[in-house]
């Protein structure tokens, strides 16, 4: 399990653009719509094989038969970074090891494939604070064509009461030393180095 990407969640992707490029002083690309869960996104593309997504409803879709994935039916107020996303090997055999983690859900964009774990209330263990697994099919991945932007996430902060149970929970598998794990209010901080300097989201 390593690090994927990261989710901003807002109620509407221009109010969720215009707060990441203030704060990080960088222009998202425009990403796509997910037609399984209503939801549409903007992209950023990180160093490293890395990006950064704004994620929201879409308003023109149809509303899904299921709930949203990363708890977007209950999202309001302010944008924030919302998920963090992780990409596995075997999604089977860690849903298996991981049930909260919800249940594989096939999708695609273009020529896109991938299966990500969506619980069925579409909110994750831990406040939403455990990954959402991503298992992509065959080579291409969304960073691959995104305009390198000179970004580089430094370290994740995932805060958390329970932040020892979590990691201790995650230990096994999760390979990647950016990620951090501390006690505190429930949330996430990422720490991006831009040409400008060090930014944070939270």
């Amino acid at each position: 399990m390593k690090l994927d990407h990261l989710a901003v969640a807002a109620e509407s992707l221009e109010i969720g653009r215009a707060w990441v490029e203030e704060r990080l002083g960088l222009r998202l690309q425009t990403g796509g719509s997910h037609a399984h869960f209503g939801t549409h996104n903007l992209l950023m593309g990180l160093e490293d094989g890395f990006y950064l997504e704004v994620i929201a409803i879409d308003p023109v879709a149809e509303a899904p038969a299921c709930p949203r994935w990363f708890d977007l039916d209950r999202f309001s107020g302010a944008p924030r970074l919302n998920n963090w996303i992780c990409q596995v090997d075997d999604l089977a055999g860690l849903v298996a090891q991981y049930p909260e983690a919800g249940r594989p859900v096939t999708l695609s964009r273009g020529d896109l494939r991938w299966q990500m774990a969506v619980p069925e209330d579409g909110a994750l263990p831990y406040d939403n604070l455990f990954p959402a697994l991503i298992e992509w099919a065959g080579s291409a991945h969304p960073s691959a064509r995104l305009v390198p932007s000179g970004a580089r996430l430094e370290r994740l902060v995932v805060s958390h009461p329970q932040a020892a149970a979590l990691e201790g929970a995650l230990r096994d598998v999760l390979d990647d030393r950016r990620v951090v794990f501390e006690p505190g209010v429930a949330g996430l901080r990422a720490e991006i180095a831009t040409p400008t300097g060090v930014r944070v989201l939270g």
